[in-house]
């Protein structure tokens, strides 16, 4: 009888040992898989301001190409090249006299 409860005995702590050790192990890598996760959303934190940054860059740039286009479509039109000739140039067409204001 001495010996079934040195047994019993010995399993229990067997048992703790084994619960202890199992214990540590989902413990240990429990902090890894937090300390993963943290880096993880840092990295996607700064990987979307990047991408903002990229987007805002990317619309200003179309909105400056469209303005150029614009521009373009005007200087393909002789009206408009008159006006500039004539206003910022200080050019005249033939026949016409040149009025100067102080």
């Amino acid at each position: 009888m001495a010996t079934a409860t040195v047994n019993k005995g010995a399993a229990m702590m067997a048992a703790k040992r084994r619960f202890k050790i199992w214990m540590t192990f989902i413990v240990l890598f429990m902090g890894w898989a937090g300390y993963t996760l943290f880096g993880q959303l840092q990295q996607q934190n700064a990987t979307h301001q990047k991408l903002s940054g990229i987007q805002e860059q990317l619309e200003l740039t179309r909105q400056e190409s469209e303005a150029l286009r614009l521009e373009v479509d005007k200087l393909n039109d002789p009206e408009y090249i008159s006006q500039l000739a004539t206003k910022e140039q200080g050019m005249v067409k033939e026949g016409e006299q040149q009025i100067f204001s102080e």
